[in-house]
Formats: C-alpha cells, sequence, structure tokens
C-alpha cells in the first residue's frame, strides 16, 4: 500500500512535505513518494524559504498563518507541517483522498 503524503489527526491536517527554494513561482506540485512537493521563490537562508512557504500555504489552505506549525524541518527540504482545520485543500490532496 502506497503511503499518503498527509494525515490527519482530528482536525489537523499532517503534511509531509519536500520543499524546493528558489523557484520561478511559488507553487503546489505532485505527490512524490510520501512527500507533496512544493516549490516557493524565497532563497533558503535562515529558515526564510520555511516561513515563505508557510505564508503561501496559509493562503492555499485558507488558515491563518498561527495555524500552521512546522514540526520539522525548517532548515532542510524535507519538512512536517501540521495545518490546523484546514478551510480548503488543494486538488492533490482531495484527489489522494479519493484514490489514495
Amino acid at each position: 500500500m502506497k503511503r499518503a503524503c498527509y494525515t490527519w489527526e482530528g482536525d489537523t491536517l499532517v503534511l509531509n512535505i519536500l520543499g524546493t527554494p528558489n523557484s520561478k513561482k511559488d507553487a503546489i506540485g505532485k505527490v512524490k513518494g510520501h512527500q507533496l512537493c512544493v516549490s516557493v521563490t524565497a532563497a533558503p537562508r535562515a529558515g526564510r524559504a520555511t516561513d515563505h512557504m508557510v505564508r503561501f500555504l496559509a493562503e492555499e489552505f485558507d488558515v491563518k498563518i498561527s495555524d500552521i506549525q512546522v514540526v520539522f524541518g525548517r532548515m532542510n527540504i524535507n519538512k512536517q507541517l501540521r495545518i490546523k482545520a484546514p478551510k480548503r485543500l488543494p486538488a492533490v490532496i482531495g484527489q489522494q483522498e479519493l484514490f489514495g
């Protein structure tokens, strides 16, 4: 059975991310292995790319920035985020819910 890039803990979405800094645009990509690919335009300096990613994902999931917690990977491309009560799910997660 394929491992999903996320799990639910109550109303909190736990999301495994493979981050790509210095991209041309902020974007949620495809699932690669057990991680969701997320690209951001910010440079990977002192955790700024992760901070930028959190702001970007807050908009995508329609939550406040404070509703997203970086569990691990602030200074790494491999990250885990906890998103409290997301109001909107990107298509790639919706597809995994249906077919995962």
